[in-house]
């Protein structure tokens, strides 16, 4: 029983570790160059009840990559989504934290000449869709140059979770 607890234990203490690890930033290769840089997020003037100008920054070690706000969001989870669009270069994603509300979008960004851009626009999603392990985004392995997005809409007096192939540039 006594190894049980312990086994349990530190299985939590790995998914935590895990957890803040994600939250406190991500490796990938986000400009092209063969190397691992390191993106991280940074809040500023934002109080616990999301008083304030509540914008996070998205920085990189690599100096040169620019580094972009977004904002409102007191806080948020930074994603390694991989090459969604075929061009070297890992996308970022990145869901922001907020006081209110379980609806919040998705942000997905591509790095092109020298700045971060939407690679699609903003995905709605509900908590629900979070716990049901169903992530917004991912390559199409169907159709070359798509994605399939999975939002969450008010439908029917419910949240339902929808998925569509999406063209990206």
């Amino acid at each position: 029983m006594k190894v049980l607890i312990l086994s349990i234990f530190a299985f939590c203490s790995s998914l935590l570790s895990a957890q803040s690890e994600k939250s406190d930033g991500l490796s990938g290769d986000f400009n092209g160059d063969g190397k691992k840089e390191f993106a991280y997020v940074k809040v500023s003037d934002c109080n616990d009840d999301c008083d304030g100008v509540c914008e996070t920054t998205i920085y990189f070690s690599d100096k040169s990559i620019p580094s972009f706000k977004i904002s409102p969001a007191n806080s948020g989870t930074l994603y390694a989504v991989g090459d969604l669009n075929n061009d070297g270069k890992d996308e970022i994603a990145f869901y922001p934290g907020w006081c209110t509300s379980c609806w919040h979008p998705l942000y997905v960004y591509t790095y092109k000449k020298n700045a971060w851009e939407p690679l699609v626009s903003p995905i709605s999603t509900h908590c629900s869709q979070w716990e049901e392990d169903k992530f917004p985004i991912k390559k199409d392995p169907k159709k070359k140059g798509y994605v399939i997005i999975t939002s969450s809409v008010w439908k029917d007096d419910d949240i339902k979770i929808i998925s569509k192939s999406v063209k990206i540039n």
